[in-house]
């Protein structure tokens, strides 16, 4: 898929990954949908890519977990043009404490932002796509919906429920001409470790030093859309020594498994 004069909502827009494949898509002459909690960082990215492409933006605000509202943000987002060609679910929250630590209540939270919002809203979008003939669908999870570490056991749960959800999709799909595209990113540099929840629920607030050195959010990008334009399934992006963690758990389980056993915590190991 080519996104040139395409309608493409992005979740999780305001920073990071959302925020680069933004301004990338603004590059290629999309028209772009741009989802956050913040109007004031939204209004950022959204004068950042006006200033690499002459398109037009909407920018539609709204909390994750606010289901109530999510039909009616929808419906704003499907009138803008009359059509949504790509959905791209970015929007999540990672955790950093142990499973003895850690409320219920952060594994519900977890849960509602990282796989019951996407779903909702794909299956929200899901009917227009259809009429319409096609698009595409993309869900960022993480090398976290491969493997499980210390310290995110929720979020790991979260990442490999969304793949569950979307590799049936793709399969229910596929004859309405929709594409489904799981992201996996490893390390990536953004603020993710910052705003991880912490067992209670508060903020971790400490970039994780993995995340310090990794590839930039630009250049994650730029990789994530050259595989969305050649709709690959699974979109592997990363640059350090993390990415060999799905290929251990294929091959060589026992070797991954005493490796993620000698993880100190807490903070700076695994994935991200």
């Amino acid at each position: 898929m080519q996104f040139r004069d395409r309608v493409v909502w992005i979740t999780g827009a305001s920073s990071g990954i959302g925020a680069a494949l933004a301004k990338a898509l603004a590059s290629r002459g999309a028209e772009l949908i741009l989802s956050g909690r913040r109007m004031d960082a939204l209004e950022a990215v959204k004068a950042s890519c006006l200033e690499l492409g002459r398109i037009d933006i909407l920018l539609l605000p709204f909390e994750a977990t606010d289901f109530e509202a999510l039909p009616a943000i929808v419906v704003k987002a499907q009138q803008w043009k009359g059509h949504i060609d790509v959905l791209i679910n970015n929007a999540g929250v990672s955790q950093r404490s142990l499973v003895v630590d850690s409320d219920m209540s952060v594994y519900r939270r977890i849960m509602d932002i990282d796989y019951f919002s996407p779903v909702m809203l794909t299956k929200l979008v899901l009917p227009g796509m259809i009429a319409q003939g096609g698009g595409l669908i993309a869900v960022t999870s993480s090398l976290a919906g491969k493997i499980g570490s210390k310290m995110r056991s929720g979020y790991c749960s979260a990442k490999h429920a969304l793949h569950g959800f979307y590799d049936s999709l793709r399969a229910e799909v596929y004859a309405d001409n929709i594409r489904v595209s799981i992201i996996l990113p490893g390390y990536v540099q953004s603020n993710v470790s910052l705003y991880a929840l912490t067992g209670d629920g508060g903020t971790h607030g400490v970039m994780d030093a993995g995340q310090a050195g990794a590839i930039s959010a630009d250049a994650a990008a730029a990789r994530i859309l050259r595989q969305l334009e050649k709709e690959r399934e699974e979109i592997y992006v990363g640059t350090g020594a993390e990415m060999l963690a799905p290929w251990l758990k294929r091959f060589f389980p026992g070797l991954l498994s005493r490796f993620l056993r000698k993880q100190k915590v807490p903070g700076g190991a695994g994935t991200p």
